[in-house]
């Protein structure tokens, strides 16, 4: 379920409920308020019923007097004592605040608050990883259209020149030439497919039909769909998953998606034969699905850029978007999806579903 957050009119409600952000500006304006209603109406009456008080009690003499004499300069100094200190400490931040969310709304990115007064300090932690992760946006943005345009431009290049080749009489439009048309097609096809799988999965739209599946049954059904693929390779697919596990709620055509990917990968990192070994095994409150080659390995940069939209691998031949799609598939439902490689050793990929809760 998605988080609700707070639309304009909820405050002064309950806001305890909402993010660490949501929480800093609602408490933010809470502080603003009140040292308003405090400097307008609670300070001035209390001063002025004390000046009364003690005139009247004290001195015998009316309370106007006293009030008119001494009363309205005491309380008058007492509130600017009281507006420096709020000035101080909270509207001269702000004013900082609102000069930063200008350019922020004006397209500059790198603006940054800096603070020392305890006061607002989350209010401005909060608006700083607000613009970070808007900078950090426009640069993924940025770099996904230059991505894309790159990934698309070989399909295309080839595309045109095959049909000019075929306009110029260089190639004639026969059945062997148009299926080189119709490979390029489908790539593109498949780019396009991947990225708005990528596109609802990250805004959370992806529509999962879940259901309770025995992943045990899943792996071996992908195993088999593979296994001349990976006969022809010289690779031998090994399925270790003797002890049973527990059922988990999950979409099987997504899942299925995501394992079949891996067992690609690692078919693909094993160009000399080798072994692929599929495993499930329950772990806790989780059921684990390790896919394990022995293929090429990878470096612990490559390790750690695997997962980024259009990295590829030495022996990748795809859009560089399918081990992207599958960690957030696996998010969406829940669960974790890490890697571990070793160069000349292989690499394993492990998926952690949460178990399907029958209570």
């Amino acid at each position: 379920m998605r988080r609700q957050f707070w639309v304009e009119g909820d405050w002064p409600h309950d806001w305890r409920g909402a993010g660490p952000g949501a929480q800093a500006w609602q408490g933010f304006g809470r502080r603003m308020a009140m040292g308003l209603l405090f400097f307008f109406v609670i300070g001035p009456l209390l001063l002025l019923t004390l000046l009364i008080v003690v005139a009247t009690v004290a001195f015998e003499v009316p309370g106007w007097v006293w009030l008119v004499i001494f009363g309205l300069p005491i309380i008058l100094v007492a509130m600017l004592a009281v507006f420096g200190r709020f000035a101080f400490r909270t509207l001269l931040p702000a004013r900082s605040l609102i000069r930063a969310a200008g350019s922020l709304a004006d397209g500059d990115y790198s603006v940054r608050v800096a603070t020392t007064n305890p006061a607002v300090t989350p209010v401005v932690s909060s608006f700083n990883q607000m613009a970070q992760r808007l900078e950090l946006a426009d640069e993924q943005r940025r770099q996904l259209l230059g991505d894309l345009g790159h990934e698309l431009r070989t399909p295309l290049t080839v595309i045109r020149g095959e049909i000019e080749a075929m306009l110029d009489g260089v190639h004639q439009p026969d059945p062997d030439h148009l299926e080189v048309l119709l490979d390029e097609v489908r790539v593109m096809e498949r780019l396009l497919e991947d990225l708005r799988t990528l596109s609802l999965t990250e805004a959370g739209a992806l529509a999962l039909h879940p259901e309770p599946t025995d992943l045990i049954d899943l792996v071996a059904d992908v195993a088999g769909a593979h296994r001349r693929l990976a006969s022809a390779k010289g690779v031998e697919i090994v399925l270790d998953s003797a002890v049973p596990v527990a059922e988990v709620m999950v979409d099987p055509v997504r899942i299925r998606e995501v394992v079949a990917n891996l067992v690609v990968n690692s078919l693909r990192a094993m160009p000399d034969g080798g072994e692929l070994r599929l495993g499930v095994a329950a772990g806790e409150g989780s059921v684990r699905i390790a896919v394990t080659d022995t293929g090429i390995g990878l470096p612990p940069d490559e390790v750690a850029r695997a997962f980024d939209r259009f990295h590829k691998g030495s022996t990748s031949s795809g859009s560089g978007l399918g081990l992207t799609i599958s960690r957030d598939l696996i998010e969406a439902h829940g669960g974790s999806i890490s890697m571990e490689s070793e160069p000349g050793v292989g690499t394993t990929v492990s998926i952690d579903l949460p178990i399907l809760d029958t209570g």
